[in-house]
């Protein structure tokens, strides 16, 4: 699976292309921003983006009024295609949001049951109620995702609804070349829907690629051979900020082991979770992270972990933002890409993590944890590859068994002899690649 060695780069086009938050109707070809940023992008080591919603919507693109049309504020469907060809030209694969839980108010079909209640051959596509009202006073209930009145619940067991998705992400495929989608609220779509999904997905490509978003619970019971490729790992998200900030690597590693450990309890070994440090939906991390030093470090800590690593257009140069300021603030338009040190460690990474079979596929164990450092080993293919991190503000001495003399640090290409024990500067981070 081509996702299982890639590095993504998440965009929120609406954001992204300062776009209205409303949709005013007004067409603009904004889209083709992306196009300017491929050098960008591949200049942070990323050969793979996932898009946040690009279809038509009432608003902020996850209440979708149709899966058929790139949403008017960012464009056409030529435009995006155009963006789609771009980007395949210049090796980045490409993964859209499906958002099929739920829809706006805005919807097609949503619209005809409003206006034609009973008589609507659409009826059946929701959860609806004529005998109660909603929120809007429509005279009709109806089941919203989470109480959202604003975000109209589909009926995924009605299979009009379920051919009306597949045959839109046919034309996906057809017209933008789509290497895969990631799932809105994954842990709400049935179990069946998401099966037929796979199905109908792999059939149109071998190795189209299907990433759910996941929060909490056993991540297994949707990534298996019968659904999802992978999910977002939300439970390491928040051990990765936390580990830093409390000051305790026990924290993260803990988290490792239990999903990716060599034990036969391990829950995820084997399996390829999308890791992150931020989102759309979350405060960017350098407004997270309480000591400014550990931002390359919590980078290196994520490619170096077992998963497929995600980087937040923006995030990538330290932009700061914090959630309770609103989706929008987390959501921004930049004039143009800005690059600095942390983008250039980024990119470092990112090749690193691409070119390594052991941080893209390898097994997991932790030789060395202290509160404030940990080595990880990274093992696959005759590859060996030890993750050294070192949070503290002064100078730690490794000694354990690197079963190797000598290794090459795959972030600078410089050599690293173990003989001694190993010095891990202040807030320093290393890939340690073990010569046999």
């Amino acid at each position: 699976m081509w996702a299982y060695e890639s590095v993504f780069y998440q965009i929120y086009p609406l954001g992204f292309c300062g776009a209205p938050f409303e949709n005013d109707g007004v067409l603009q070809n904004r889209i083709k921003k992306v196009i300017d940023w491929i050098p960008h992008i591949k200049e942070t080591g990323c050969n793979a983006i996932y898009f946040s919603p690009v279809f038509e919507s009432d608003t902020h693109g996850y209440n979708t009024r149709d899966y058929s049309k790139i949403d008017c504020r960012l464009g056409t469907n030529e435009d995006f295609a155009d963006v789609c060809k771009a980007l395949h030209e210049n090796g980045i694969k490409v993964v859209l949001d499906g958002v099929f839980n739920h829809v706006g108010r805005g919807f097609w079909a949503f619209q005809d049951v409003l206006k034609n209640r009973e008589n609507s051959r659409y009826k059946d596509w929701f959860h609806i109620n004529f005998g109660g009202n909603s929120n809007y006073n429509d005279g009709l209930w109806y089941e919203g995702w989470e109480g959202h009145f604003d975000l109209v619940k589909l009926n995924l067991r009605n299979p009009e609804v379920v051919g009306h998705i597949f045959d839109c992400i046919k034309g996906w495929v057809e017209q933008f070349d789509i290497d895969g989608l990631r799932l809105d609220v994954a842990y709400c779509l049935d179990f069946d829907f998401l099966k037929n999904l796979r199905g109908s997905c792999k059939s149109l490509k071998n190795d189209f690629f299907l990433l759910g978003e996941l929060l909490h619970g056993d991540y297994a019971r949707w990534v298996n051979p019968e659904m999802l490729d992978s999910a977002t790992n939300y439970e390491c998200y928040k051990g990765l900020y936390s580990s830093f900030n409390s000051m305790n690597m026990f924290e993260i590693c803990h988290s490792l082991k239990n999903q990716f450990g060599s034990e036969n309890w391990c829950r995820y070994r084997g399996m390829h979770l999308l890791c992150f440090t931020d989102n759309h939906d979350v405060s960017r991390i350098a407004s997270v992270l309480t000591n400014e030093n550990h931002l390359p470090l919590i980078y290196a800590l994520m490619f170096g972990m077992p998963g497929i690593p995600c980087v937040y257009y923006g995030s990538e140069w330290g932009t700061k933002a914090e959630k309770k300021d609103g989706d929008p603030a987390l959501r921004v338009s930049f004039d143009e890409p800005q690059s600095n040190e942390l983008t250039k460690w980024i990119s470092c990474l990112a090749k690193a993590h691409r070119e390594s079979k052991a941080l893209c596929y390898g097994s997991l164990a932790v030789p060395v944890l202290t509160n404030k450092q940990c080595i990880i080993e990274r093992q696959a293919e005759g590859e060996r590859v030890l993750v050294a991190i070192n949070a503290e503000d002064k100078p730690y001495v490794a000694h354990f068994d690197a079963k190797c003399g000598k290794a090459v640090d795959l972030i600078t290409g410089k050599e690293h002899d173990f003989g001694g024990g190993s010095e891990l500067p202040p807030y320093s981070a290393y890939f340690w690649k073990c010569e046999r």
